[in-house]
């Protein structure tokens, strides 16, 4: 299944709480889509996301769902280790 990084930006700080995160992969879940990890920014107003998923309209189909913002998906290879 492909990997895709994706963007979102928030209206105001983020903060989810383990309720907000259970939703989140629950939704997922039921679009066959996977939370990898994420990176938020040093205000709190940007996220980065790896997921796993099947297509980007399922990302959209559970962000949707979900009520979160998605500002850009994009696919990416496969992990190259950091040490070479």
């Amino acid at each position: 299944m492909p990997f895709y990084a994706i963007e979102r930006t928030f209206a105001e700080q983020l903060e989810l709480t383990a309720d907000d995160v259970r939703l989140i992969e629950e939704v997922n879940a039921d679009e066959g889509v996977s939370w990898l990890f994420s990176f938020l920014s040093a205000d709190r107003h940007r996220s980065y996301c790896l997921y796993e998923a099947p297509s980007p309209e399922a990302i959209v189909a559970a962000a949707r769902r979900a009520d979160v913002p998605v500002d850009s998906i994009v696919e990416v290879s496969k992990f190259v280790p950091a040490e070479m």
